[in-house]
């Protein structure tokens, strides 16, 4: 887990998410990719970018640590930590839905390509990860 910070930006190295500055503002106010309409202090952004990370690992499931830490993530927000799976999960299915059948990635390691680089589409419904 990686998160790139910079004055104005956040982005992670697992998630397509990020934080911004909200240039509109006079004050050090900063907004979410997925937590739309919320002005944000950058701690809470912060917490934020983690909160998606924490809950983009497959293997963290069923992991109870890593769940206590998504909640107080979560917390940190000011939104309970089903609500943020919920934002983070039609984040997800709206990305899949603009993508053309043709470049939507298979699951994870899936084999071949159609000379695009990307892997092919396995038969059934897509699996979504996070």
């Amino acid at each position: 887990m990686t998160i790139h910070t910079t004055e104005w930006t956040m982005i992670s190295d697992l998630t397509p998410e990020s934080a911004y500055r909200d240039g509109e503002s006079s004050a050090d106010t900063w907004r979410l990719s997925w937590l739309p309409g919320r002005t944000l202090s950058r701690e809470q952004a912060f917490a934020g970018m983690e909160l998606d990370e924490l809950l983009s690992d497959p293997d963290m499931v069923h992991d109870r640590m890593t769940h206590a830490r998504a909640a107080a993530r979560a917390d940190r927000l000011g939104i309970l930590l089903d609500h943020a799976i919920i934002l983070l999960h039609k984040r997800i299915v709206a990305r899949l839905r603009e993508r053309p059948d043709e470049s939507a990635p298979g699951p994870v390691g899936a084999c071949g390509s159609r000379g695009h680089g990307l892997p092919r589409r396995a038969s059934g419904p897509p699996r979504v990860y996070g």
